[in-house]
């Protein structure tokens, strides 16, 4: 067991440091082989098994809808919707995470205990098979609700352990280090697909390979765990009811009290609002890509897998670049550009030709380079706004439009697709995410927004 020491020295501070990567080195394999590959196709498919599975005869044809509480949805519209109810329902359950998240003497506890049970979930996504969706779809609600928390009490670790100067680097070093392990992950999910699909079956390879994902997750966890220290809550801060009574009753009208309080921050308020849009666009942009490419574009899954590993590998450089660039103009700016480019980026895919590998892997190395710089500075920014004691109570919101739990890009993706009976404008949709996020930063004032929430103000932001 690890000590608790209030004032850490800097080599103390690079030792936590390293640790905290591997929580990204561990999440990642789920974001990358469930979230972006996996599950999104596999699911799909296996809802469509269903809505033509309960029609047998030519009278009365597959109409490619589901039944759910009396409503038919479309299958291929079906992962979009349940990944926006699980957005909807963490909207209620992260402020309490991150109310409790404040107050507990060991966040790295709270955080393994979290990811352990949202690994499990993972893991039994093994289970899923026939036209079994349901069990499906209650998994990745569970798992991403789960990862999500996790990261509501991650990303307010990095408070502890980095200095404001530090925090873009150590931000940025923490999503490349994350992309490696997500991206290794991958491209032995690939090798399974690619050469054990022809003995055992692609769904059976697709089944072992959500279960690895698991696995990783909750083994790499360990090692963040054991390598990051106890750090003592803050102060509370003064005239904070939350003192008055039980902190789990409190908390259930945590999001209330946290949106209200977060007024007196416009300009935190401000960056929350628009990172809420054009991350709402770029979680939806990596959530649908298998799915686009698969049923829009006609691609194999192995030419997914294989793209979508090119976008980890080449999102490491890009992490990497993005915190440097950061340190000459500034984060916001940075982001700015890099918004600029995911513009591009739906414009060029809108236009994809159909069954051309070459256009696509390039659209795909556009993703790789903006991907991780645009959302490990977001963090970076954000933890900068954030008034001392509520750190996690803070990145409670700010995990509501995090990695895998965007909602109104996906409801906006799946409405478009329903209405459309295409991809093509669905992907173009969400160009406006990006568009209304790059001009909220327009008239954000990131140094006013650091000095309201009392904290020091680095040499760039």
């Amino acid at each position: 067991m690890t000590t608790t020491d209030p004032a850490p020295t800097a080599g103390a501070r690079r030792r936590e440091q390293r640790a905290w990567y591997w929580y990204d080195w561990a999440n990642s394999a789920y974001i990358t082989s469930v979230g972006t590959v996996l599950i999104g196709p596999y699911l799909t498919s296996v809802a469509e098994r269903d809505a033509c599975g309960r029609v047998g005869t030519t009278d009365n044809p597959c109409d490619g809808n589901v039944e759910l509480l009396g409503l038919g949805l479309s299958a291929g519209s079906l992962v979009f919707y349940i990944v926006t109810f699980a957005t909807l329902l963490s909207a209620v359950v992260l402020p309490i995470v991150g109310a409790i998240a404040d107050r507990v003497q060991s966040k790295r506890t709270l955080l393994a205990r979290l990811a352990w049970t949202g690994a499990a979930a993972a893991c039994c996504m093994f289970l899923v098979a026939g036209s079994n969706w349901q069990l499906g779809a209650l998994l990745l609600v569970f798992a991403n609700l789960c990862m999500g928390a996790s990261l509501t009490v991650y990303d307010a670790i990095l408070i502890d352990i980095a200095e404001p100067d530090e925090r873009d680097h150590v931000s940025s070093r923490g999503w490349a280090f994350g992309y490696l392990g997500g991206g290794l992950l991958l491209l032995l999910n690939l090798g399974l697909v690619l050469g054990a699909g022809d003995l055992i079956g692609t769904d059976t390879a697709v089944r072992i390979s959500l279960l690895s994902a698991g696995l990783w997750w909750g083994g790499f966890t360990f090692v963040a765990y054991r390598g990051l220290r106890d750090h003592p809550p803050a102060d509370i801060p003064p005239g904070d009811s939350r003192l008055e009574s039980g902190l789990i009753r409190r908390s259930f009208g945590q999001l209330w009290t946290t949106l209200r309080h977060l007024k007196n921050y416009p300009q935190t308020l401000l960056f929350l609002v628009a990172y809420l849009f054009y991350n709402d666009g770029i979680q939806t942009v990596i959530y649908s890509s298998s799915v686009y490419g698969q049923k829009e574009l006609g691609f194999s899954q192995a030419v997914l897998i294989a793209t979508i590993l090119l976008v980890q590998f080449v999102a490491i450089a890009g992490a990497l670049s993005f915190g440097q660039i950061s340190k000459r103009i500034g984060a916001r700016r940075t982001i700015m550009g890099g918004l600029v480019v995911w513009m591009v980026i739906v414009s060029a895919g809108y236009v994809m030709p159909a069954g051309e590998v070459v256009p696509f892997l390039l659209l795909a190395t556009g993703i790789g380079i903006v991907m991780g710089g645009t959302q490990a500075l977001s963090r970076s920014l954000y933890s900068q706004m954030i008034p001392p004691g509520r750190e996690a109570e803070y990145f409670s919101l700010y995990q509501a439009a995090e990695r895998g739990t965007s909602w109104l890009g996906t409801l906006v993706f799946g409405l478009v697709h329903q209405l459309t009976g295409s991809y093509r404008p669905a992907i173009f949709a969400l160009i406006a995410f990006f568009l209304v996020g790059f001009v909220l930063l327009v008239r954000l004032d990131p140094r006013r927004a650091i000095r309201e929430a009392g904290n020091a103000v680095p040499e760039r932001v």
